[in-house]
C-alpha cells in the first residue's frame, strides 16, 4: 500500500541542534541512543539502522552512500536548505516539538516554523527545574508552576513528562508536607542553580497536579515509555507502572500518550490502550531506529489489540533534519506493509485499510489534539 501522498502530523519530535553544536557531533551520534564514545564512534556504524539510513539519505541528497560524501553534501546545502529538503520530502504537515531536550544547544521552536507548522510540548520536569532558582519558597514555586500550565500557553498542544528517565513511571500521590520538605532540601542544596530534578516525591506531585490541569482542559499529556537514552532504568519505563494514574477516574479527561510504542513493552502498551479509554500510543523512535523486520513487528504488535483510533505517528526526530525524513519514509512504508498483510489475512478490506492509514498518519492526532486543520 502506497502512502506517500498522505501529509503527516508528527506528534512528538525535538528541535534541531544549532549549526555550531552539530559541527562538534559525530554524524553517527544521530543513529544511536548511547552517549558512550565507543558506541558512537564505532559500533553505531555497524547497526542496520545506520546502513539503511546512509542509502536513504544518499538517495535524497543525490550522492554516494558514504558518510564522508553525505557530510560534503550537507555542508554544501547548509542547514536551512537541508531542513527544507528533508521536510518537503517527508511531506510533514505539522510537528509537535519538545524543546526541553538539550535546551542550550537547540534552535528555538520558532525557527522551525520557516518550514512547517509547529506546536510545542511543554516538558513538566524542565519547567520545574527552571523555576526553582527563581523563587524563594515552595508556595511561590507552586504558584508560578500552576500559572505556567493553567491555562497552558497558546502554542502548547500537550504536556510531556520524562519521569521514566528520572524516578520511574510508578506515579503515586504525595502529601503536600513531604513535597514541601523535599523542595526546601533541593533549594538549599542547589541555591541559584537549576537542579537536575530527580526527587520522586516532587516529580510525582508535579505530575499528579499536571494531570489535574490536563483533565480540566482536556489537553493530552505525553509520557516517555520504553527505551531511550541510557540514563533511564528500562525496568521503570514499563507503562504497566502507570496503573495508579490509569485507575484514577479523576484523570479520565486527560488523554495519556505512551510514546515510542513503549518498546520493548509494546504488547503491554497495546493492552493498556485497549482497556483504558484515555490511553493512546505512537510508534516514534522504534521507527526508524529498528531493522525493517523489527519495525514491522512493532506495528503489527500494536495493531494486534490496540484500537486503530488510539494509534498515531511520530518520529521522535532530533539533532538532524534527516531523522524527520527517515521517520516519515519508514513510518509510511512499514504501516503500508502491515496494512497490506492485514488485508491479505482478512482482518481489513482495502477500503478500510486506506482509511486507517490516514487515521494513523494524521486524523487521529488532529482529533485528539483538537487541531484546527
Amino acid at each position: 500500500m502506497e502512502l506517500e501522498d498522505i501529509p503527516i502530523i508528527d506528534q512528538h519530535a525535538h528541535n534541531l541542534l544549532k549549526p555550531e553544536i552539530i559541527a562538534n557531533y559525530p554524524y553517527s551520534a544521530a543513529f544511536t541512543e548511547s552517549h558512550h564514545p565507543d558506541i558512537i564512534n564505532y559500533h553505531a556504524r555497524h547497526s542496520l539502522f545506520y546502513h539503511r539510513s546512509l542509502r536513504d539519505i544518499a538517495d535524497l541528497l543525490k550522492c554516494e552512500p558514504q558518510e564522508s560524501e553525505i557530510l560534503v553534501q550537507r555542508e554544501n546545502l547548509g542547514l536551512e536548505n537541508l531542513t527544507k529538503t528533508c521536510f518537503n520530502a517527508a511531506k510533514i504537515d505539522t510537528i509537535f516539538l519538545d524543546d526541553g531536550f538539550l535546551p542550550e544547544q537547540i534552535l528555538p521552536w520558532q525557527w522551525h516554523q520557516k518550514f512547517v507548522t509547529v506546536r510545542r510540548l511543554l516538558r513538566i520536569e524542565d519547567l520545574a527545574q527552571n523555576l526553582i532558582p527563581q523563587v524563594n519558597s515552595f508556595e511561590e514555586f507552586w504558584d508560578r508552576f500552576r500559572a505556567e500550565i493553567d491555562p497552558p500557553p497558546p502554542e502548547v498542544v500537550a504536556f510531556k513528562s520524562i519521569a521514566a528517565y528520572r524516578t520511574g513511571l510508578e506515579i503515586q500521590p504525595v502529601k503536600l508536607a513531604v513535597t514541601k520538605y523535599q523542595f526546601n532540601t533541593i533549594k538549599q542544596t542547589t541555591k541559584e542553580k537549576p537542579p537536575r530534578l530527580s526527587d520522586k516525591s516532587l516529580i510525582d506531585f508535579l505530575i499528579i497536579q499536571t494531570l489535574e490541569v490536563a483533565a480540566k482542559h482536556k489537553i493530552p499529556i505525553q509520557f516517555h515509555t520504553g527505551f531511550g537514552d541510557p540514563d533511564l532504568d528500562l525496568r521503570q519505563s514499563n507503562p504497566l507502572n502507570l496503573r495508579f494514574v490509569l485507575e484514577d477516574s479523576s484523570f479520565d479527561n486527560a488523554p495519556i500518550i505512551l510514546l515510542h510504542a513503549s518498546y520493548p513493552y509494546t504488547r503491554e502498551a497495546g493492552y493498556l490502550a485497549s482497556v483504558y479509554p484515555n490511553v493512546y500510543l505512537d510508534f516514534g523512535l522504534a521507527i526508524p531506529s529498528l531493522s525493517f523486520a523489527g519495525m514491522r513487528n512493532i506495528v503489527t504488535q500494536l495493531m494486534e489489540l490496540t484500537p486503530i483510533s488510539k494509534l498515531m505517528y511520530s518520529s521522535d526526530a532530533h539533532f538532524i533534519p534527516e531523522l524527520y525524513y527517515l521517520g516519515a519514509k519508514w513510518g509510511r512504508k512499514v504501516l503500508g506493509k502491515v496494512l497490506d498483510d492485514s488485508v491479505r489475512d482478512g482482518d481489513l478490506t482495502v477500503k478500510e485499510a486506506e482509511k486507517i492509514a490516514v487515521d494513523i498518519l494524521r486524523k487521529n492526532a488532529v482529533r485528539l489534539y483538537q487541531l484546527n486543520i
